[in-house]
């Protein structure tokens, strides 16, 4: 017999830093995440939830008095018959999707240190699509006939316009909301058996009950980890097109029509950069807070925030160059109407919308060239505003400065909103801060088996690391 020396080399030589710091183990990464949910509710969070509350239900009454007054409440008027709702519709479809290239995209790309966020931006894309429902379902107008969208059989043969993009987003975002969906709540469930199991020990009977029930007799098998990584694969494959698709076919609301400002091709990947940026800058929105408050500085650490910001950064530069473009395009098409229409977007009556937008998404994001900003919490929450702020006004650009001076001078008009306009905006930030203040109070922030399976513990080479080599026979 010869013996034969195995050498275990590193796999990456390269130093990188930790997922995880702090030294925690798997227990006290478990303690940590479960802490909100097991200890006593701060005063702060019930006057949070206070706040959002009261803003929600401000939403709600501006709804009522929309269906009971009608339409004519809004500052839609002619030319711009499309004003705040749709503005408000794109905002918040445009929030919703770094959740999901967070959960999907970079799964399959197997990019590890997606496992500290991607619960809170899954959470973040339901809430989201939440409020951004509300506007299509009520600029309608009629609001009882709103199942006239949908293909069910009816006496009266109303049959919905296929051809009609505005359908085409019933179908996307739907299907966007319900994958979505899914894909958190197949990822919560080993979590939530964890909870289910805490609070036993713990002797909160009712809230052990109810993490089991939603937790379908999770036990952590290996044939239980064997489908959940299945279904958790698939799901991840079918979001990944939906991110692509779902703004793209949103932004078909704008690029098939004929409008000057509109009718463009680079419509579809404009947007969907801008759906990324708009998104990560809530992330930033959000987690920040969130990992001061939580405690959570050693699982969502600075290395997590400066990738935030490197993806801030290429989807800013991405979005500013498609602005540009949009001015080429219409110099090089040589058509007078889409030249009239950019040059008006920049110098005419919304001149300051438009380099606002400029301002917060083209300029702010420059910083992130500097690593200390990037790493600098205070910087990134500030920039973070500046983006969500810029996005919006982006979506305003587009749409009304496009309608707002039509093709015949006796057709000009300008747009205002009212305070039902603004009271209806402000209300969907009611409903969005509500469930997420939820969400963070009895459901797990940070998914707990995902990040322990990014941490040393989890290689079962863990803790031998000293032995260069191993021996065996032949």
């Amino acid at each position: 017999m010869t013996s034969i020396t195995v050498i275990d080399e590193p796999e990456n030589p390269l130093f990188r830093a930790p997922l995880v710091e702090g030294g925690k183990n798997f227990a006290e990464v478990t303690a940590l995440v479960a802490r909100p949910t097991e200890s006593t509710t701060p005063r702060a969070w019930f006057l949070g939830l206070g706040v959002s509350i009261a803003i929600m239900l401000n939403l709600f009454a501006m709804i009522g008095y929309l269906v009971w007054t009608g339409v004519g409440v809004w500052g839609n008027n002619v030319p711009v018959g499309w004003g705040w709702p749709i503005v408000n519709f794109v905002f918040w479809i445009g929030i919703g999707h770094a959740g999901t290239l967070i959960s999907a995209i970079l799964c399959l790309f197997r990019q590890k240190w997606r496992t500290s966020i991607n619960r809170a931006s899954e959470a973040m894309t339901i809430f989201a699509v939440m409020a951004a429902g509300i506007f299509p379902a009520i600029h309608v107008g009629r609001i009882w006939v709103i199942y006239w969208v949908f293909p069910v059989p009816n006496q009266m043969a109303m049959w919905p316009n296929f051809k009609s993009p505005l359908l085409w987003d019933v179908f996307a975002v739907s299907t966007y909301f319900t994958v979505s969906a899914l894909f958190w709540f197949v990822g919560l469930i080993p979590d939530l058996a964890t909870f289910r199991d805490r609070a036993y020990a713990q002797g909160r009977d009712i809230a052990a009950r109810i993490y089991g029930f939603f937790a379908f007799g999770w036990h952590g098998s290996n044939r239980h980890w064997i489908n959940y990584e299945k279904a958790y694969l698939i799901l991840a494959g079918l979001s990944t097109p939906l991110v692509l698709s779902v703004h793209s076919i949103v932004s078909f609301d704008f690029a098939v029509s004929l409008l000057p400002g509109w009718h463009t091709t680079i419509f579809p990947p404009y947007f969907v950069a801008g759906a990324i940026f708009s998104g990560f800058g809530m992330v930033l929105t959000l987690m920040i807070p969130a990992r001061s408050w939580l405690g959570l500085h050693n699982l969502i650490t600075l290395n997590h925030l400066d990738n935030i910001a490197k993806i801030l950064l290429l989807t800013g530069t991405l979005v500013g160059y498609a602005y540009g473009m949009e001015f080429f395009i219409a110099w090089y098409g040589g058509v007078e109407y889409e030249q009239y229409a950019f040059t008006n977007r920049a110098f005419g009556p919304y001149w300051w919308a438009y380099w606002t937008m400029i301002s917060c998404n083209v300029i702010s994001p420059q910083l992130f060239w500097v690593r200390s900003f990037r790493r600098n919490p205070v910087v990134l929450f500030i920039v973070s505003i500046f983006v969500n702020i810029g996005m919006w006004f982006e979506r305003f650009v587009i749409t009304v400065t496009s309608l707002h001076r039509d093709f015949l001078p006796s057709s000009w008009g300008y747009f205002s909103p009212t305070i039902i306009d603004v009271l209806t905006y402000l209300g969907s930030f009611g409903l969005f801060f509500t469930m997420f203040l939820l969400f963070a109070k009895f459901l797990p922030v940070i998914a707990i088996s995902e990040v322990k399976g990014v941490m040393p513990e989890a290689n079962p080479h863990h803790g031998h690391h000293g032995d260069s080599h191993a021996e065996g026979h032949a």
